[in-house]
């Protein structure tokens, strides 16, 4: 599977943009918010809700940071005004994390205090091993600040997230928030497990800490043995639909649109079918909308971060009932 996406990945360059272009219109909403509010607004029929990412990220001015900071505004705004049960994913480094640390903190705080007013959640999201420990301080340097509608990406293959869940548990306790996935960013083998199944049962751990830690815990994956796994976890902590989070003596202090203590996520376009049968069961789901103009460097990047992408997209164009958006 790896050796086809690599040889997709090798014929990208020579692939016209056109072709790329409508290969991504079923992973990204589309090139501005309106695509994204207009989407979410079709798809809040089928029981899920949604978390939106404005692409693009690692800019290379603070003038970008700007840029980031005003759409992610009105992207709240225009939130509130559809009634929409959505959140906003971020990434640090389009805030600036790389070039100036404490404005992008800033910025960051400002935009968490304005979707705090509309009681709605932030979710901080993860990219390559070079910001985790960064991003991780970010989440807790904010909840120090009395704002707790902010959470953090882990992800399974590396090696410190065990470690991180217990640090930032220690830090945020009954508001700990975790979004956790096996993740994308294929990294060094000294520091992430580079194996499926190692890469699997990693998650599966990770997934076991953060429900025993109290923690709200989003699932974010489209694996077979992850998510049973998660269902069987969750049976065996009596957790599920329409239950009280068993954990707590005193609630947390969840954001709208928030399920019993956890909640399945899958990317726009990637098993729907699985989604949907889920939200049949009761659970929550959330699906991550990304929109943007950096549609084509989003899916390029995606594209050679990890080739094995490459095959999934495949499968899904030339067989598309395995994967109803």
């Amino acid at each position: 599977m790896r050796l086809f996406g690599q040889l997709v990945v090798g014929l990208m360059p020579i692939t016209p943009k056109a072709v790329i272009r409508w290969v991504s219109k079923r992973y990204v909403a589309g090139s501005d918010m309106q695509s994204a509010i207009s989407l979410m607004r079709k798809m809040s029929d089928e029981g899920a809700c949604f978390t939106v990412d404005v692409l693009g990220e690692e800019i290379n001015s603070m003038d970008e940071a700007q840029f980031f900071f005003e759409e992610y505004s009105n992207l709240i705004d225009s939130i509130v005004e559809n009634d929409l049960d959505a959140n906003i994913s971020i990434k640090p480094t389009a805030f600036g994390l790389l070039i100036d640390p404490e404005t992008a903190l800033l910025n960051i705080e400002n935009l968490v205090k304005k979707a705090a007013e509309h009681n709605m959640f932030v979710r901080l999201d993860m990219e390559d091993h070079r910001v985790t420990g960064p991003t991780i301080d970010v989440c807790t340097a904010i909840h120090e600040k009395g704002l707790h509608n902010i959470g953090v990406v882990l992800q399974g293959r590396l090696m410190r997230t065990l470690s991180d869940i217990a640090d930032v548990c220690a830090t945020t306790g009954k508001n700990s928030d975790f979004r956790i996935c096996k993740g994308i960013y294929l990294e060094p083998e000294n520091i992430a497990h580079t194996k499926y199944w190692d890469i699997v049962h990693a998650t599966n751990d990770a997934i076991d800490a953060m429900l025993d830690s109290g923690a709200y815990t989003a699932i974010a994956s489209h694996d077979n043995p992850v998510i049973a796994y998660s269902l069987a976890a969750l049976k065996s902590r009596d957790m599920g639909p329409d239950k009280p989070d068993p954990r707590h003596t005193e609630s947390p202090n969840l954001c709208s649109g928030k399920g019993p203590g956890y909640e399945f996520q899958f990317l726009l376009g990637v098993r729907g079918d699985v989604r949907r049968k889920l939200s049949e069961q009761g659970h929550t789901t959330r699906v991550y909308v990304p929109y943007g103009t950096k549609w084509y460097e989003y899916s390029m990047r995606r594209l050679r971060e990890n080739p094995e992408i490459a095959f999934h997209v495949t499968k899904a164009l030339l067989m598309p009932w395995t994967n109803k958006r």
